[in-house]
């Protein structure tokens, strides 16, 4: 399928970070850390009884980073992890991971993670707020923290958990006819999720939906 063009990168880049600070807030979801209380993003929110048939529960409270760096035309900053990693070897992610039980916020911990990952200093990240909470089959329960990036940032890459670290333009990402819907077979359940391939890159499965969600937060509705 051919790639559809972006939005107006110049538009977007005015109007992206104040739309973002008001429609999205630093305020921790219950749900975050409680699984009785509502969360209805995930790799089966379209189907919510599938959870039940797949016979997984997402139970590790965890954050990732969702960088927008601010250049004129702002880009999201994601990893290519490394292919001998335990889980989503390979993949396209957010720096982040689980919490830990001496972080004192989500936002902390993303904060955290990328900094151990990727090297990107603390000072030169400021949050805006979080998404929806995602539950994910591989068992987390993923608080995406999105935040503005200063463009002057240098990265010393921890080589054992990414390959690779690269930006793709938040217009790209934004535009809803980039979003494919994509199906798979799981444990007998069919499983739907998103892919936004943009050039030689694979972005799909939970960093998609995470992008997705980002998508219908700050520009619908």
């Amino acid at each position: 399928m051919k790639q559809a063009e972006p939005v107006a990168s110049a538009e977007m880049g005015r109007d992206f970070f104040a739309r973002a600070r008001v429609r999205l807030s630093l305020a921790v979801p219950a749900a975050l850390t409680n699984p009785k209380a509502p969360a209805v993003r995930g790799d089966l929110d379209t189907d919510p009884t599938a959870w039940e048939r797949a016979g997984v529960a997402a139970t590790r409270p965890a954050a990732v980073l969702v960088p927008i760096v601010a250049h004129d035309e702002p880009t999201v900053l994601l990893t290519q992890r490394t292919a001998d990693l335990a889980s989503h070897a390979s993949q396209v992610a957010f720096p982040g991971g689980k919490i830990d039980p001496h972080d004192a916020t989500p936002l902390a911990a993303a904060l955290r993670e990328a900094q151990e990952e990727i090297g990107l200093e603390q000072s030169l990240i400021h949050p805006i707020g979080y998404l929806d909470l995602y539950l994910t089959f591989s068992g987390f329960r993923i608080l995406p923290l999105v935040a503005c990036v200063d463009p002057r940032y240098r990265l010393v890459i921890n080589d054992k958990e990414v390959a690779d670290v690269f930006e793709v333009p938040l217009a790209f990402l934004m535009t809803p006819e980039n979003h494919l819907r994509k199906t798979r077979d799981w444990r007998g359940i069919t499983r739907q999720y998103y892919e936004m391939p943009y050039r030689e890159r694979h972005i799909w499965g939970v960093t998609a939906g995470i992008l997705r969600n980002l998508y219908e937060r700050v520009y619908r509705g």
